[in-house]
């Protein structure tokens, strides 16, 4: 491996550990690839990345088996259009939320109880306008909502909904000492201690 290349999701920060990364590894360049969530198992799957920083859930087994290490939990915020009623809360419940149009699916299968408009496929860019748009709102986890983030809209904790979890995945018939020393720094440790390039 002459390269190690870190696929990433929207709201993902890999900066940190590329900078640590980059000082203990100087002859060994990392390439960060932004992926969209979509891609986030393809681009291991086809060879275009060794690792991915990608939003579960994922897809652990097939086509072929994924080492999964949880790195955060992100808290789901709801975006809405800064005149929207939930701009005067601090935070806000499921039940809160029921009499709203929801922009986007979201990935748990929660919906508000009123009927819902048909809205055509968009990405979050799209639905985070369509909340500034007052035509509904959208839940997001807060990096991807701070990612699109605007003037007129207002971010607002969604309480009783699960955190989103980021991860690193890789595949398991791909994992060797670069890997697992990528591995040890995101969780923080030392250079020459566990697994790895720097350990035994």
């Amino acid at each position: 491996m002459d390269r190690l290349r870190l696929a990433f999701v929207p709201g993902a920060t890999p900066d940190k550990w590329a900078r640590v990364w980059r000082e203990r590894h100087p002859g060994l360049p990392l390439d960060l690839l932004p992926v969209e969530e979509e891609r986030q198992r393809a681009v291991l799957d086809d060879g275009t990345a060794d690792l991915c920083i990608a939003r579960l859930p994922v897809e652990l087994e097939q086509p072929a088996p994924l080492h999964c290490v949880v790195l955060y939990d992100e808290q789901p915020v709801v975006v809405a259009a800064r005149d929207h009623l939930v701009a005067a809360a601090d935070e806000v419940t499921t039940a809160d939320l029921d009499d709203e149009q929801l922009a986007l699916p979201h990935p748990s299968g929660w919906r508000p109880a009123a009927d819902q408009l048909d809205f055509p496929p968009m990405t979050a860019r799209d639905a985070v306008e369509v909340a500034a748009a007052g035509t509904g709102v959208v839940v997001l986890p807060m990096s991807v909502a701070r990612l699109h983030a605007r003037k007129d809209v207002v971010q607002v904790p969604v309480t009783d909904l699960e955190p989103t979890r980021v991860a690193l995945i890789w595949l398991r018939d791909a994992d060797s000492p670069v890997h697992q020393d990528f591995v040890g720094v995101v969780r923080g440790r030392r250079a020459g201690s566990g697994r790895g390039l720097g350990g035994r």
